[in-house]
């Protein structure tokens, strides 16, 4: 809106026309729709030559891409083949409405600030943004839109690999990406028998088990708990932080959550001041209590 530019989603897979009015509905003004058996499982040579040659054809201002496994492949490989800049895990964006440049802030220096980037000598500028840092865009049923159905030449398309199959990470237990109540524990927990607390409240409220970086480091839970920077970015509809002081490591894994609540024997911690409900006390006094009450 900022650009007065129209909303352009590319659809790529094979038996997907369907899914282009979904994107419709969600915002896109325009879908461009390459819908084939070829794109059937992602393959870096086809899906990169395809968006290479749809970006040098319609010269967009701005592409964004999620910073999935996928996506980090897809992404780097494209701005190398465009000869244009790739800023990657942002966990913002804004518009400089002088230049029309691309503000894309991210954690920089092992997450100890946050870095604002600008490609102010090449177009298009490229992000690849973090998993749910953005709220998902309100669905707009009816809502009207034109589909582009682009045609593939093969001939000019070498594809350097085979899809054999899909193994699936079976070892992944806890999807905190998905989760709608979160009950994370930190280093105020002081010792590993703390998270059977966390487990306890978070079982009470029908919610995941999330950590800091310091515990998992400690050993004391799993790293597919963690939330944060080098884990996993999750909003859910409530957070609830126990012992978490609120490093920026972690604030940016969690800070787009709809309501999040603190608990802290700190009340000038980053985690209080971010809080919804900021709750100073001790967390081993205080989430009984709370256990307690839910149990009436």
């Amino acid at each position: 809106d900022k650009l007065s530019v129209k909303l352009c989603a590319v659809l790529m897979g094979n038996k997907i026309e369907s899914r282009a009015k979904d994107l419709i509905e969600h915002g896109a003004d325009t879908v461009y729709l390459y819908d084939d058996e070829m794109l059937n499982e992602f393959q870096d040579d086809p899906y990169c030559e395809l968006l290479s040659q749809l970006i040098l054809e319609e010269k967009p201002e701005i592409i964004l891409m999620g910073a999935t496994n996928i996506g980090r492949s897809f992404a780097s490989r494209v701005a190398a083949k465009i000869h244009t800049g790739l800023t990657a895990d942002c966990t913002g964006l804004d518009i400089e409405p002088e230049t029309r440049n691309l503000m894309q802030t991210r954690p920089a220096f092992g997450g100890n600030i946050m870095a604002t980037i600008l490609t102010k000598n090449h177009r298009p500028q490229m992000s690849t943004v973090r998993h749910k840092v953005f709220k998902k865009a309100s669905k707009n049923p009816g809502r009207k839109g034109e589909i582009i159905k682009k045609k593939i030449d093969k001939t000019k398309i070498k594809n350097r690999t085979k899809f054999l199959q899909f193994v699936a990470d079976v070892s992944q237990k806890v999807n905190l990406a998905e989760a709608d109540i979160i009950v994370s524990g930190g280093r105020g927990l002081g010792k590993l028998e703390g998270f059977l607390l966390i487990e306890e409240l978070a079982k009470s409220i029908g919610g995941a088990v999330g950590a800091s970086r310091a515990t998992v480091d400690a050993g004391w839970i799993a790293y597919s708990h963690q939330v944060g920077q080098t884990g996993r970015t999750v909003a859910p509809k409530l957070y609830i932080a126990c012992g978490i002081s609120g490093q920026i490591q972690h604030l940016v894994g969690m800070q787009s959550s709809d309501i999040i609540v603190a608990i802290n024997k700190d009340p000038e911690c980053p985690m209080m001041k971010l809080a919804t409900y900021a709750i100073e006390g001790d967390l081993y006094q205080i989430i009984p209590e709370i256990v307690k009450e839910l149990k009436k």
